[in-house]
């Protein structure tokens, strides 16, 4: 098993950024490690993701969700060909830490076969996609925020 784990803190209420991670239809605009996804958010959902991170061609998955809670906790099951090949549990975290403030958590666990062969990769370019993912949101996020209160 090999895991990655990224946090930012964001100055924008719970709900506000849960709105922009649930709202998929948006994410060409501003996401540049999960450029598409479709599909609904809501446990036992298959959705369709295009991730690319950086130095990479990016590929296209079909993982079930598994875990949902409103501005709290999106958890969602990849797996490259049959289960135990190349496994990956992807969850993304809101963690209140103050008034209009949070901490965003994203983070993947890989197991499988696969795994070794790929962990450099994991450490490299798909740590960057989240780390680039996360600043992403966080400008997205602050940005509503602040049209929200002024």
């Amino acid at each position: 098993m090999h895991q990655i784990v990224t946090e930012i803190e964001i100055a924008a209420p719970a709900e506000r950024v849960w709105a922009v991670l649930t709202d998929f239809a948006s994410y060409p605009e501003w996401n540049p490690f999960i450029t598409r996804i479709s599909g609904e958010p809501h446990v036992g959902a298959r959705l369709e993701a295009r991730l690319v991170p950086p130095g990479s061609r990016g590929m296209t998955f079909r993982p079930r969700v598994v875990a949902l809670e409103a501005n709290r906790e999106l958890r969602w099951l990849g797996r490259l060909g049959l289960p135990g090949i190349f496994d990956g549990e992807h969850a993304f975290r809101i963690e209140p830490i103050g008034p209009g403030r949070v901490r965003f958590v994203h983070s993947e666990r890989f197991s499988g076969m696969l795994v070794p062969l790929a962990r450099r990769s994991l450490d490299a370019g798909t740590r960057q996609g989240f780390e680039a993912m996360n600043r992403a949101l966080k400008q997205r996020a602050e940005a509503a925020a602040a049209r929200a209160s002024g």
